[in-house]
C-alpha cells in the first residue's frame, strides 16, 4: 500500500498474506489493467476464517473466506462479489487445499472527470464451477475497499489516475488471516494495459 517492496514472506514457493494489524498490508501490482483475464490460486489455512479477497482496481472484490458448515451463499460468502452479488453456488472447498479462481473482468467506462458512463462485468469460476456471470459492477461496494480504506498517497494516487482512466491494479488483500497464494497471472483483453509508478507518474507499456 506504500508503494514499497512487499514484506509478504514466499514460503513453499508461495505469498502468504501478512498483517499489519490494521488490514491494509495489501499487495498490489504493477501492472495496470482495464479488462483482463485473471488467474489466481490460493489456500485457506487450517486455523481461522480464512478472510481475504482479490480485488480488480482496489474496488471489486472476489471474497475468499472459509465456507460455513452447511455452505452459504450470502453477498459476504466465498465466491461473492463482496457487497454487490451472491455466489451463484458455493464452490470452495476447506482450509489446507489449493483453490484456483479464474475471472474475465470487463471494467466499467467512465469520462475523464471520472463519471460513471456504462456498468461493468465481472464473470467467475471457483475451482472450474461457475460462481458470477456477467454480474454488474459500477460503483464501490464497501467502505472497506483498499482504494478507501486506511489509504495512502501511493494509492490515492492510482486511485485519481483509475477513476480518469478506467485502468488500474490487481490487489490481494490483508484481513488478518495467513492466506497463501500462488500461479498469479494477468493476461489484458486490450492495449490499455501499462506498468504504472505512482512516485513518478511514469507509464510503461509491456513488451
Amino acid at each position: 500500500m506504500l508503494g514499497e517492496t512487499s514484506d509478504w514472506p514466499i514460503v513453499g514457493g508461495a505469498l502468504v498474506s501478512t498483517p499489519n494489524s490494521r488490514r491494509s498490508n495489501n499487495l498490489v501490482s504493477r501492472l495496470h489493467f482495464r479488462d483482463a483475464l485473471i488467474h489466481v490460486e490460493f489456500e485457506l489455512p487450517k486455523t481461522g476464517d480464512g478472510n481475504n479477497g482479490v480485488y480488480r482496481h482496489g474496488l471489486y472484490e472476489i471474497q475468499i473466506l472459509r465456507s460455513p458448515t452447511p455452505p452459504s451463499r450470502s453477498k459476504s460468502d466465498m465466491g461473492a462479489v463482496y457487497g454487490l452479488h451472491p455466489p451463484r453456488t458455493a464452490a470452495g472447498l476447506g482450509p489446507g487445499k489449493w483453490q484456483s479462481l479464474e475471472i474475465c473482468f470487463r471494467a466499467p467506462q467512465t469520462d475523464s472527470a471520472g463519471t460513471l458512463q456504462s456498468s461493468g462485468t465481472i464473470t467467475a469460476w471457483l475451482n472450474g464451477r461457475l460462481i458470477q456471470d456477467r454480474a454488474k459492477i459500477a460503483e464501490k461496494a464497501s467502505d472497506y475497499n483498499p482504494d478507501v480504506y486506511d489509504t495512502t498517497p501511493y494509492i490515492e494516487q492510482i486511485h485519481v489516475r483509475q477513476r480518469k482512466t478506467g485502468i488500474g491494479p490487481l490487489i490481494l488483500q490483508d484481513h488478518d488471516s495467513p492466506v497463501r497464494f500462488r500461479n498469479i497471472w494477468i493476461k489484458p483483453l486490450d492495449d490499455r494495459a501499462a506498468y504504472y509508478n505512482p512516485p513518478t507518474g511514469e507509464v510503461t507499456r509491456p513488451d
